[in-house]
């Protein structure tokens, strides 16, 4: 019996993650390093958790994005469009200068303290993104109005992100730790990161999955999802909520990385025309892969220096958006 072409792709991209993730243990402070023990206590309390963290983290993005393209019938939107990630760097943001962290070596905490500093991240990083979701619902006044829902999305993501730099320049002493978070930073990243984002990702990915007939239903009009029966404005705003819970998750761990959310389901969608789910799937495993790379190439490419994984994501995604219009440009004209 031949393969579907999902399963073949699925396939593909889940091989590919494991090539990345082995790379991601080989590569260390000076660069590549081939033949390293598996037992290494290097390699499996700082390499790999680190690794599979970042895989976990493009893997919330990438479904984050896909959903985010769904429901608001855009190539463009990405998992940060309605204000979730201005709302999380404030969250973040407060946290740290409330005194969640205290100030304290993080490596030096206890596993406890880690657990309560990563899920007080965490829920201020929800609290946040899901309180800029909610004020764009109302300044947009409901979510039947697209056009209107992403202009204020992105009021509120420039009002947000002046409030958490008017809080940066109150609070001096965050400065570090906010300058790490809104480059993106992998670094910090450990088991437990990884357990939490996991979690998170088998949530997220199964609301998804059960309510994926939405986003089907949305590609042919909001009129015509309504005539399938199928209740729009509430699973809307649960998928939303889905949404915004896997963006705050990665946001929470990573900080901010750029274009992985808005270019994962760009590469799915170049090579697969499917129903909603199997695009789901495959942007989130893509989206692992994609900062998975990311991540191995940032620590490799000027070793020992490393550079912000955020920043490498937005050259490199912002190369391939410029290539695509490019190409589409070039389309268009030859036609």
């Amino acid at each position: 019996m031949k393969p579907t072409p999902t399963f073949q792709r699925t396939a593909l991209l889940v091989a590919l993650s494991l090539i990345a993730i082995a790379m991601g243990v080989f590569t260390g402070s000076l660069g590549w390093e081939w033949g390293m023990d598996w037992h290494d206590p290097i390699v499996q309390d700082i390499r790999l958790p680190r690794t599979v963290g970042a895989w976990l983290a493009g893997a919330l993005l990438g479904l984050a994005g896909a959903l985010a393209q769904g429901l608001f019938r855009n190539p463009l939107a990405d998992p940060y469009l309605l204000g979730s990630a201005s709302g999380a760097s404030l969250g973040v943001a407060v946290a740290l200068s409330v005194g969640i962290w205290g100030g304290s070596n993080f490596a030096e905490m206890s596993d406890a303290m880690q657990w309560s500093l990563r899920l007080g991240l965490t829920g201020m990083a929800f609290v946040g993104a899901w309180l800029a979701v909610l004020l764009t619902l109302l300044l947009a006044k409901g979510v039947e109005h697209t056009l209107r829902l992403l202009l204020a999305g992105v009021v509120v993501g420039v009002v947000l992100g002046a409030l958490t730099s008017l809080l940066t320049l109150v609070s001096p002493q965050i400065l570090p730790a906010m300058q790490s978070f809104l480059l993106g930073n992998t670094s910090m990243l450990g088991s437990q990161s990884c357990v939490l984002m996991l979690m998170v990702l088998l949530l997220c990915a199964l609301l998804s999955w059960l309510f994926s007939p939405l986003l089907d239903g949305l590609r042919l009009g909001e009129t015509t999802a309504r005539s399938l029966g199928l209740r729009v404005v509430p699973l809307r705003i649960l998928l939303l909520a889905v949404m915004g819970l896997a963006t705050a998750t990665a946001v929470a761990q990573t900080g901010l990385i750029a274009f992985v959310g808005l270019v994962a389901p760009h590469l799915v969608k170049a090579r697969f025309a499917g129903r909603s789910a199997s695009l789901l799937v495959l942007s989130s495993l893509m989206g692992g892969v994609l900062l998975t790379t990311a991540d191995v190439l940032a620590r490799g490419m000027w070793a020992p220096q490393e550079l912000p994984v955020g920043v490498l994501t937005g050259v490199l995604g912002g190369s391939y958006l410029l290539w695509r219009i490019h190409a589409a440009q070039n389309e268009a004209s030859s036609v």
